[in-house]
């Protein structure tokens, strides 16, 4: 772990300077300010057509500026961190929050010695060249073909960055963090009598270059190959109301999409969430958990602190089917009385931290998946889905299914195809009738997108909801 000076040295600032910036930043009213410092550098290669074709390399360094004055929110930034351009910023965040209401921020205090780490790094990847990563993409390719000769395009991405971040407030409070992240994706076209199907498979972890591997190699490649059969197989199923069997793993999209941007504060604190009024009530049936979690070891959603300088925690949203906790930043915490859960996220320093999700998954149940396939007489298992639209105000929702099987008489049967799962977030929490004992977290490149993108990690046990509509034929 690295110590305090070399974040005040990264950025040439002193623990001075930025008690000046906070006080320039309060002079003319507001109760809070906050400061973001980052430096961030991001590699990536791209394989295609045999050839490492493009590569890039990128620096993002300057600092955030936030003043809160009630309900308004002032917000200025500089990518320069010399004293004279961040007075100004500060200035200039002071100007846009003026306003009379008490301030909404809440003060916690100084944080004490909270030492997480998350996301260990064994080999750094600022110490790597990205030369020695071009026999990996390589490889990719020519295991895919070698398992599947129905192959006939293998585009392979490897990214990786290292983001120094530095937070201060008003209330002296300073932490700061390194935090290394890597994806790694395989996409793949596979041709069979004219027939084209598509699939890809990746791999996101906060960690060092240790990452790649011949393992991580084998593992993306099994993946993306799998199932290729039932894929040019697979028809497009009558439609109708049905149960629908959620498999382990990808399907947490649906979790994270379909509720658990609901239970972010902001929605609920304006009254803009179906789930406004539900805090303390049953919102499924009992023993159901959902979770936001920021603790995963690795995890691309993982966060030793928020971008508020909250410590990374887990956060019960469900326990036990009634609605314990919203996810909350500094902002929606104070406006409830409560503590922040550490979602205060921002995709940069460009941009104002908002509640976002960490890692969402359904915590385990007790049933066995293959007995919940064997309960359903006719529905449909899904096990990956794509594109998805949800209304946070009526909790409706619509995804685009991208593979799964036909259940009947408690067997998985036909592969389908080019169908959509419409529902209700609340009916379909109500709805659910069984939870497998098989959590998966998925490990995928999921990125949530609102008003600005984070990285972001899902899951979900095997889960049986009683009713929902498939839009087929």
């Amino acid at each position: 772990m690295k110590n305090k000076n070399y974040y005040l040295d990264t950025f040439r600032v002193t623990v001075p300077q930025m008690e000046q910036l906070t006080a320039t930043a309060l002079k003319s009213g507001g109760g809070w300010c906050d400061l973001y410092f980052e430096y961030t550098t991001y590699n990536d290669l791209l394989l295609k057509d045999s050839e490492v074709s493009s590569g890039g390399f990128h620096i993002d360094f300057g600092v955030g500026i936030r003043v809160l004055s009630g309900e308004r929110t002032g917000y200025a930034y500089s990518e320069s961190t010399e004293m004279a351009d961040m007075l100004s910023a500060a200035a200039a965040a002071s100007a846009i929050s003026q306003g009379k209401v008490h301030t909404a921020a809440s003060d916690s205090g100084r944080i004490s010695a909270v030492c997480n780490d998350f996301y260990p790094s064994i080999q750094d990847w600022r110490d790597t060249s990205p030369s020695q990563f071009l026999p990996f993409l390589k490889k990719i390719e020519e295991t895919v073909l070698k398992k599947e000769p129905r192959a006939v395009k293998v585009i392979a991405k490897l990214s990786s960055s290292v983001s120094d971040i530095m937070m201060y407030n008003s209330s002296g409070e300073l932490t700061f963090d390194t935090r290394p992240l890597c994806s790694a994706v395989v996409s793949v076209i596979f041709s069979q009598n004219g027939q084209n199907e598509s699939k890809t498979a990746s791999r996101s972890f906060r960690c060092g270059a240790e990452m790649i591997t011949e393992s991580l190699i084998d593992e993306l490649t099994d993946e993306v190959v799998s199932g290729i059969d039932s894929r040019f197989e697979a028809t497009r199923p009558k439609g109708g109301r049905m149960p629908v069997v959620m498999g382990a793993g990808a399907s947490g999209i649906l979790l994270h999409e379909a509720m658990g941007h609901a239970f972010e504060a902001d929605f609920n604190r304006k009254g803009q969430s179906v789930f406004s009024d539900k805090t303390g009530k049953r919102v499924c049936p009992e023993g159901i958990d959902i979770v936001d979690d920021g603790t995963i070891t690795g995890g691309r959603g993982s966060v030793n602190y928020d971008d508020e300088g909250i410590p990374g925690q887990k956060t019960y949203m469900v326990r036990d089917g009634i609605l314990e906790s919203y996810l909350h930043d500094r902002i929606s915490a104070a406006f409830y009385g409560l503590s922040p859960t550490g979602n205060g996220r921002r995709e940069s320093f460009r941009y104002n931290p908002i509640p976002r999700m960490r890692s969402t998954y359904m915590e385990s149940g007790n049933a066995n998946p293959s007995d919940i396939i064997a309960s359903v007489k006719k529905g449909i298992y899904v096990d990956e889905f794509s594109n998805g639209q949800v209304k946070i105000g009526e909790g409706d929702f619509t995804f685009y299914v991208k593979s799964g099987f036909l259940i009947e008489n408690g067997r998985l049967t036909a592969p389908v195809k080019d169908i959509n799962i419409i529902g209700n977030g609340p009916e379909a929490l109500a709805d659910i009738t069984a939870v497998g004992n098989d959590l998966k977290i998925d490990n995928g490149t999921w990125t949530c997108g609102k008003e600005q993108s984070v990285p972001v990690s899902c899951g979900i046990p095997t889960v049986l909801v009683k009713s929902l509509i498939v839009g087929g034929e």
